[in-house]
């Protein structure tokens, strides 16, 4: 193409109907009527062959009349071509950059007031139309669909009709009617020609390549298109010819080509090669690399596939010269330049050169370089400094950086070297174009006008605009500034233009026009120093694939063309550290090493939760906890990092440790002499005149809430703002207007909602005579008079509205919407000074469900406020503990029962609990105990069963959730849903009468042989040890038993023991419980109450000394003070010598000493005086006695004349000792203290006993009955020593005078009918079976008979065999099946009852060892508080109530719990004054008939009368209620629900369910085995299911619609409702995906499951392959139609290989019977699958094939058993293939196998990635929570 190309300087001054030619295409030039609005300076003087050949093209088309589109990549060149058109043709222009926000009366017609009339003023379309312009449409894929068709038929037809009646016509039928019409009467009809010269060039990007809506098909049809791609390879050649550049033109056009885009990179932005390549000529020793990373930041956009590609590239075109250390370079100077105003020269050093340059400068005084106080120099900063200032030279800059890393403070360190004022504009996510550049505002006199934003003064003004958060606006907004960034121009709202200063300049120049005369035309000069610095927080990595959940990415090919790009790497761990230190001089720096380096061990991992954990401890906060530190260098470290990360924790990784490392008590607030002390924390109480706004708060004190409110004070005195995080109902608002009361500060309130807008939450505007006026929110009222703003519910705004709140905080500035800004320091007119003692406090609730906040805290991308917790301080609050909030219940309900309270707050921690578990989602909190209580409180009468039904009626309606709650409730002793009358004692049968049998004589006479001397001697005992044994702890399940009716059971649990093992003894001190097993031998300790079990295992000091059976039993004593929680364990064994233990369970420590005796044959041990520390050994058939000191560490051994078959200890100096083969009774009397002189003193007497009980006692008390007691058993008032002795041949009996009186003794006895021995045991049925056989009467060793001497009573436990059952159950009753009956013998009432003790769950293998043990299957002891305990062979605990006083107590309290619900019909009675005056009360007559009387005085039981007995009156002497209903709610009629509406509701689903089971043709007995799976996991499916749908309404949640007809006032469009128009209202909808964003594609998850021989073989054990299968069976129920969300399928692995297909993604089960056939394939592979395992290479084939699939996220988990060790899998080799991926989540679940290789696997792999299920029943519930946490955190 020729190129006729006249000299640009003639060109202005061209008269009219000079022509201009391009080729051979001459086009007429006319004079422009408004020259001012003809570009300049647009053309170069050497124009591109490609150019002219486009102008030549856009010349035809105008020639045509034809309307152009200009398509092509993002970047200024299509702009530029239409300008050098619009130049070259001298035609004038009217601009219009198009955005989301753009409506129709942005092109067409809006309206304005003029002095209190709304006219309307002709927009861009119109004036170009209606002048003969040319129309430039930027940007028409940002505009939404739907605005653009008003331009439809102007464009077609060129006609328009307008708001204001005219109608637009074109010029030719204009003409045809002025040849028949004159002017006036076509101006009369409001017809406005349209001008032939009037064109419109549109410019666009292509969509779908890049984001934006797709044109509408008949807009398109109207145009004709071009493409303009970046200039080719040669022209720019020509114009680029500079070294290496050829290299860097060939790697952007390899960059922009096809196939890049095919592999997701983003193009090049070749328009900034220019500015890169003015860089490079000055400071040539920059390398490509470094120059590129500034153009092309593609470390931080692309993920490693995409990196590796640029990479490539580069290597090819040998662009990777920045392999190397980057140059270093730092400003040395900075100095104004003398020439030229606005700029300045910069001498910076690089790579040892001194290069000086200039750059744009401010106009306020430069600060030398390094100068700042608050400026800490580090070397990274310096050297990004001295890039940044390069880049300056050229063009704006952008810094990206994580947060909290320094960008701001990096800004404004560059801004004063430079001497620039800086603008700081924060961007938030729905700001409108409207916000960054004009805003509609009314003068005073009512007349409308536009405001211009900071934006635009900056740029007039030369200022620094700092654009703070370029990531969270918009794209289609950001677009209105492209212009501006590129170009230097911008066309306002209200017709101003802003030129480029040198084309404003020629413009002048050429018109001749003054400054004042361009301004009256609205043409403003951009300042040459007005500079854009944009901050932004990182991209999301790869946003291509992995981060569709997270939003956009954010810099696309658009943004990459606006800026040279800088990253703020973080600081090394040196810089940091001397950052820290040059900002708090006084920091420990110990404390500081130790936070660095945890610090940067977590920035450094690759795992997810660490790194999400080092986000939050970026430098601001690292800072703030080190100022802190400062001033408070007790403080821990860890409770530091606990407070700053616990924005991320709180979900479920709230440690509990955090607060246990907490000094436990913080004294409450006290105020002395003006001076509040919390704790350790001053500080002076505040003066305020405004004392109505101080709040006053009912608050009881408490530990946890005090030390939260130590905490806040601390950082509240260093300036701090503050961030309150809790559940609901925790005490938040409590605790900070406590806080502020304490403080005596004045506070302002608000309380942010889903609808809170930017504006509402600074001004309130209204109208007022048609001028608006603002009234001043809560927010900055607090501002201006330092008030404290509390902020209530923050996480229930939109993130861009606390994102303002985060600017206030950061800068202390902040633009409000009538143009004032808020500003730290008195300045510049118009503003609001913030007030040193503002401050802010926010409460959120943790981020996650149940709560239905917005992520407030923020994931990655665009949910910014995450900044949150990096600027306030944050503060967990959490329930309070136990104790705590026990004592704060008590003020609540000072009346209430500590027992319920008790109850109360033990059910509710085990909630909270649960729900931290994720079992349930609602976690209860403080607020409804509270609540409960202060019910309780003030009416005492209501039961706890049906006042906690308050806070639970909200579940009653979810079974699962409802059935949770009840079993908790129970399980706490809270009776829900127990009715009164569900009493089940057991029923007392009467006791024969006491009988006087005979006498017990002691013989004292003189006798020698009647009265024998016992030899004593005195040997040391041997003591081995001590031994080191391991304690451990297990949660003790403790079940209430009275929850659904009341019995003599108070409690149960079970022992942790396994079922081989046998328990052997029981012992109770105090409220300790000790229960010995034997197989293996160990001890486990509990106290009555407590949470935990200990268990200490001794095989190891009870070694099997003999070979074949070797039974042992051991019996346990606890020792008394001083040696309190020691027990010595004695294990008599025939034919082993004794083995006597100390343990202390209690500590660590356990020492053990080994006492040996070298007599043969089965030591027994009497225990009665334990708790005195001495205990007596002898031997059956033996005649020596042993006493053990354990204090003292001796053995005094006692020989005896006779030989033993018993010792019964009577008292400490008085033993009963009876003969071997005669029975016959011996007293021996020893002193008391023992000590080896006296030897030789013991005596023994003889006993004769003429009773003709020739049995020996079972049990004989070593106490005597207190006298009452034994008055009412003997019935006769009697003062005297006695015993309580039982044998087989009675229930009890009393010996009178025994041991101590001399004279003979009577023995009254309560005889059996029947001897016990006489009672066979054995019995047919299941107990025989359990049994194994009849059991020996006389062989068992434990004889579980104990005297209860302060209830008067006799407790035994007799197996069921030896139990009266007929008299007990009434004939057609069957008696229950039962371990054991304890039989109570109560000598006060004479009565006796037979408790049933209920079956064991699981009994021992070893039958004949259980036997030998105890006769029947349970062993007893007596409890310290009163009843007796059993311990069943399956080792489960009860406590039992027996004494009959403290059982009515209880059955009291528990009546009292459920509520007198007294079945009497309710009555409504209003009271009013009759008027009537009351005479004397009468009875009134009685009415023969009792018909109802309401009222008259007469009539007796009448209802609402006066002075009669009745009911509901006022006056009568009595209420007297004749039976009459007043008003009836019956309970009763609601249950009563007839027995066959019941039936037939029953039969429907029971036929339902056949039908659907015929339907999938599945059989009853399948359908029964898939519910044994399913039912087990209902509650966890349930609850994800609950999530999911959460989630899914989440998304679905609508959004605002902004510009529509009708809804809510939208407050921003305020003046535009004043001056009439339409679309002022926005309401809520539906918001369709973003165009252009991608498709949202499913999450993609695969579980990897073990079917290896092992999970069978150790099914058995543990039943791990069950769980495995019904982890399985959880996820495929879960996840049922959410396909569209999770794409799932399950593998297994085994010794047969690594993928065994289970269930394939594309074909997921659709119903039990398919479910049921996966569970069989797992089942049944692992029964026959060869052995081995593949548990490594299946995680890394899954990993592998996963990342290779599309998908939103990719998860793994894995579910092995964890003996790896067994195949030699290191630890470190899972870990690594756990985290091999970045792109795949990957989790290991272990189920826990022998010994602790499960746990100590756990202790190698990373945190939050492995889990360790000791019990299998937890697979399903970790399932969950990996579910929770991770995948629907970003859902």
């Amino acid at each position: 193409v020729g190129l006729t190309f006249i000299m640009y300087r003639f060109f202005l001054h061209l008269p009219a109907g000079d022509t201009v030619k391009i080729g051979e295409i001459s086009y007429t030039l006319k004079i422009p009527r408004n020259p001012e609005l003809v570009p300049v300076k647009h053309i170069t003087d050497s124009l591109p062959q490609t150019v002219a050949q486009h102008l030549r093209w856009i010349m035809q088309k105008d020639l045509l009349g034809q309307d152009v589109f200009l398509i092509g990549p993002p970047g200024p060149l299509r702009r530029s071509i239409a300008m050098q058109y619009l130049e070259l043709t001298r035609r004038e222009v009217e601009y219009v950059a198009l955005s989301r926000d753009t409506t129709e009366t942005d092109l067409k017609q809006r309206r304005e007031i003029r002095s209190g009339t709304a006219f309307y003023i002709d927009q861009c379309a119109v004036r170009a139309a209606t002048q003969g312009r040319v129309l430039v449409l930027e940007g028409l894929e940002k505009a939404e669909r739907n605005v653009l068709p008003v331009l439809n038929n102007l464009l077609e037809n060129r006609e328009m009709q307008l708001e204001d009646g005219r109608f637009l016509m074109s010029a030719e039928r204009y003409d045809k009617l002025l040849q028949e019409h004159t002017t006036e009467e076509l101006d009369s009809w409001k017809i406005v020609r349209v001008s032939e010269d009037f064109r419109v060039i549109a410019l666009g990007l292509p969509v779908p390549k890049y984001q934006g809506n797709p044109l509408d098909p008949p807009l398109r049809s109207r145009f004709q298109a071009r493409d303009i791609y970046h200039l080719p390879f040669k022209t720019l050649h020509m114009v680029y010819s500079v070294v290496r550049v050829s290299q860097l033109l060939s790697l952007a056009t390899t960059l922009c080509s096809q196939e890049s885009s095919d592999l997701g990179l983003p193009d090049f932005p070749v328009d900034n090669l220019l500015p890169a390549l003015h860089v490079l000529n000055a400071f040539p020793m920059l390398s490509s690399q470094q120059l590129l990373h500034r153009l092309y930041p593609y470390n931080s956009i692309l993920g490693k596939d995409g990196r590796t590609a640029v990479e490539g590239v580069l290597s090819r075109f040998e662009l990777l010269d920045g392999r190397r250390q980057p140059v270093p370079g730092a400003i040395l100077s900075v100095s104004a330049t003398r020439e030229t105003e606005g700029r300045a020269d910069v001498t910076s050093r690089v790579a040892d050169k001194d290069i000086t340059f200039q750059v744009p400068a401010g106009t306020k005084e430069r600060r030398p370089p390094n100068s700042s106080p608050e400026f800490i120099r580090t070397p990274s900063h310096c050297q990004l400094l001295s890039e940044m200032m390069q880049s300056h030279m050229v063009k704006d800059i952008c810094l990206i950086g994580a947060k909290g890393c320094g960008k701001s403070v990096l800004a404004r360190e560059f801004a004063e070297m430079l001497g620039y004022s800086i603008e700081p504009v924060m961007l938030y996510q729905d700001m409108t174009a409207r916000d960054l550049l004009q805003q509609r505002c009314t003068l005073p006199n009512g007349d409308t006008a536009w405001r211009p934003s900071p934006l635009v003064t900056a740029a007039i003004e030369g200022k620094l605009l700092l654009l703070d958060g370029i990531h969270r606006v918009n794209l289609g907004t950001l677009a209105v500034l492209s212009r501006l960034l590129h170009d230097r121009e911008l066309d306002l709202y209200d017709g101003t233009r802003l030129l480029r200063s040198d084309r404003y300049q020629t413009l002048k120049e050429q018109l001749q026009l003054s400054d004042e005369q361009l301004q009256e035309r609205s043409i403003f000069p951009v300042h040459p120093s007005f500079r854009v610095l944009a901050l932004a927080e990182p991209p999301v990595v790869g946003a291509g694939s992995s981060s569709s959940s997270r939003g956009q990415q954010w810099l696309g090919p658009e943004l990459l063309t606006m800026f040279l790009y800088h990253t703020v790497t973080p600081l090394a761990r040196a810089e940091e550290m001397g950052l820290i230190q040059g900002l708090n001089p006084n920091v420990p720096t110990e404390a500081a090493e130790q936070l660095l380096l945890l610090t940067h061990s977590l920035r450094n991992t690759n795992d997810p939760t660490a790194q999400s954990l080092a986000s939050s401890l970026s430098t601001r906060q690292l800072l703030r906890i080190c100022r802190r530190l400062s001033h408070y260098p007790e403080e821990s470290i860890a409770h530091a990092v606990n407070k700053a990360c616990l924005s991320r924790k709180l979900p479920f990784l709230l440690d509990r440790e955090t607060f246990s490392t907490l000094p436990p008590r913080v004294s409450s607030g006290t105020i002395h002499d003006g001076v509040l002390t919390i704790g350790s924390v001053s500080a002076p109480v505040f003066n305020t005149k405004e004392k109505m706004k101080v709040p006053d708060v009912l608050f009881y004190d408490n530990p946890q809430h005090m030390k939260v409110m130590e905490d806040m004070l601390k950082d509240f005195l260093l300036g701090e703002h503050l961030l309150l995080v809790g559940n609901q109902g925790v005490g938040k608002n409590k605790i900070v207007d406590r806080f502020l009361h304490l403080l005596n500060r004045p506070r302002e309130y608000l309380q942010l909602h889903r609808d809170t807008t930017v504006q509402t939450l600074t001004l309130q505007p209204s109208v007022r005579d048609g001028i608006i006026t603002y009234e001043d929110s809560p927010l900055v009222k607090a501002v201006k008079l330092g008030h404290i703003l509390v902020i209530d519910e923050a996480d229930k705004a939109p993130t861009n509205v606390t994102c303002i709140l985060k600017t206030l905080v950061e800068s202390g500035e902040m633009i409000l919407a009538d143009g004032r800004r808020i500003i730290s320091a008195q300045g510049r007119p118009n503003t609001v000074v913030m007030h040193p003692d503002f401050r802010m406090l926010v409460l959120a609730n943790r981020p996650g469900f149940p709560f239905l906040g917005n992520d407030f805290f923020g994931a990655l991308g665009t949910n910014t406020t995450s900044t949150f917790c990096d600027i306030f301080s944050c503060h967990a609050v959490d329930n309070p503990k136990p104790q705590a909030e026990l004592a704060m219940l008590k003020r609540y309900g000072p009346d209430v029962p500590d027992a319920t309270l008790r109850k109360l707050v033990a059910a509710f921690g085990e909630l909270r609990s649960m729900a931290d578990q994720g079992t349930i989602t609602y976690p209860y909190s403080t607020r409804e105990v509270v609540n409960i209580v202060k019910h309780l409180q003030k009416f005492p009468g209501e039961g706890l069963a049906n006042v906690v039904r308050n806070v639970f009626d909200f579940d009653s309606y979810n079974k699962d959730t409802r059935e949770v709650l009840i079993e908790a409730l129970h399980k706490h002793g809270i009776p829900i849903g127990a009715k009164p009358s569900s009493v089940k004692l057991a029923k007392e049968l009467p006791l024969p009468e006491a009988t006087m049998t005979g006498y017990w004589t002691i013989n004292q006479s003189g006798n020698a042989r009647r009265k024998l001397l016992c030899p004593t001697e005195t040997h040391p005992i041997d003591v081995k040890g001590p031994v080191f044994l391991r304690v451990q702890r297990f949660p003790c399940d403790r079940q209430e038993s009275r929850a659904l009716s009341f019995s003599e059971e108070k409690a149960h649990w079970q022992i942790p023991m396994n079922e081989v093992n046998i328990i052997c003894d029981v012992a109770t001190k105090d409220d300790m419980l000790y229960v010995a097993t034997c197989n293996p031998v160990s001890l486990f300790s509990m106290r009555e109450r407590g949470e935990t079990l200990q268990c200490v295992e001794l095989y190891d000091v009870f070694p099997r000394t003999i070979s074949g059976v070797w039974q042992p039993l051991v019996t346990v004593a606890p020792l008394g003070s001083p040696l309190d929680g020691q027990v010595v364990l004695h294990e008599e064994q025939v034919g082993a010598h004794t083995d006597v233990g100390v343990v202390r369970v209690q500590q660590r420590v356990d020492r053990f000493m080994n006492v040996s005796n070298t007599n043969c044959g089965g030591h027994k041990m009497c225990r009665d005086f334990a708790h005195k520390n001495w205990l007596l050994f002898y031997k059956e058939d033996g005649s020596q006695l042993e006493v053990l000191d354990v204090l003292e560490g001796r053995v005094h051994s006692i020989s005896l004349p006779i030989k033993l078959k018993s010792v019964f200890l009577v008292a400490e100096d008085r033993w009963l000792l009876l003969e071997n083969n005669s029975n016959k009774k011996f007293l021996l009397t020893k002193p008391l203290h023992m000590a080896a002189e006296d030897a030789g003193v013991c005596q023994l007497h003889s006993i004769s006993d003429d009773s003709g009980e020739a049995s020996a006692p079972q049990m004989l008390s070593c106490e005597q009955l207190p006298n009452e007691n034994l008055s009412a058993a003997l019935d006769q008032k009697i003062v005297s020593p006695n015993r309580v002795l039982a044998d087989i041949g009675a229930y009890a009996r009393v010996v009178v005078g025994f041991p101590d009186l001399m004279s003979p003794n009577e023995v009254y006895s309560f005889k059996r009918p029947v001897d016990l021995s006489a009672m066979r045991s054995g019995e047919s049925g299941a107990h025989m079976l359990l049994s194994g056989g009849p059991r020996g009467s006389g062989s068992a060793k434990r004889d579980n008979c104990v005297a209860l001497l302060s209830a008067n009573q006799v407790v035994r436990a007799l197996p069921p065999a030896k139990v009266p059952l007929r008299e007990i159950y009434p004939k057609d009753v069957t008696p229950p099946m039962t371990a054991a009956y304890l039989e109570v013998t109560d000598l006060n009432s004479k009565k006796v009852k037979y408790v049933p003790v209920p079956r064991s769950t699981s009994v021992s293998p070893y039958t004949s060892w259980l036997s030998k043990v105890s006769e029947s299957d349970v062993l007893v002891a007596p409890l310290g508080s009163g009843g007796v305990v059993t311990v069943d062979m399956g080792g489960y605990v009860r406590l039992w109530e027996t004494g009959l006083d403290s059982l009515q107590r209880s059955l009291m309290e528990w009546r009292n719990m459920i509520g007198t619900e007294d079945g009497r019909p309710l009555q409504i009675t209003i009271q009013r004054e009759s008027g009537q005056d009351v005479t004397a009360p009468k009875h009134g007559k009685i009415d023969a008939n009792n018909d109802p009387h309401v009222g008259g005085n007469q009539w007796a039981g009448g209802t609402g009368g006066r002075d009669t007995a009745g009911l509901g009156g006022k006056g009568g002497p009595y209420r007297l209620d004749a039976g009459h209903k007043v008003y009836q709610v019956s309970q009763a009629e609601k249950d009563a629900v007839p027995e066959d509406v019941r039936r037939a509701a029953r039969e429907m689903g029971e036929k339902a369910f056949k039908e659907r089971l015929k339907e999938i043709n599945m059989s009853e007995y399948d359908a029964a085995t898939y519910e044994r799976f399913s039912a087990a996991v209902r509650r966890q499916v349930q609850s994800l299911r609950i999530i999911l749908d959460s989630l899914q309404a989440k998304g679905k949640e609508r959004q605002w619609l902004k510009n529509q007809a009708l809804g809510d006032l939208d407050d921003a469009k305020i003046i535009d409702g004043l001056t009439g128009e339409k679309a002022i209202y926005k309401r809520r909808g539906e918001l369709d995906p973003e165009l252009g964003s991608p498709q949202q594609k499913p999450k993609r998850l695969r579980v990897l499951v073990d079917v290896s021989g092992s999970m069978y073989r150790f099914n058995g054990v543990d039943g791990r392959l069950e769980r495995s299968m019904e982890a399985v069976c959880m996820v495929m129920e879960a996840l049922e139609s959410y396909e569209h969300k999770f794409k799932y399928d399950v593998v297994g692995h085994s010794g047969d290989g690594y993928d065994i297909e289970l269930v394939r993604a594309d074909s997921v089960p659709k119903n039990n019977k398919q479910r049921l056939k996966v569970l069989k394939t797992m089942h049944a592979h692992a029964q026959f699958c060869m052995s081995g395992d593949h548990t490594l290479e299946g995680t890394q084939a899954s990993i592998k094939e996963l990342a290779r699939e599309e998908a939103d996220e990719h998860f793994v988990v894995v579910l092995s058993d964890a003996n790896l060790e067994r195949y030699g899998i290191r630890p470190e080799r899972v870990a690594r293939v756990l985290t091999s991926d970045p792109q795949v989540n990957a989790f290991a679940i272990f189920i826990g196998s022998l010994g602790d290789q499960a746990e100590r696997l756990q202790k190698t792999l990373p945190a939050g990635r492995s889990f360790v299920a000791m019990d299998t029943k937890q697979i399903p519930q970790i399932l969950q929570q990996i579910f929770t946490s991770t995948m629907l955190s970003s859902a």
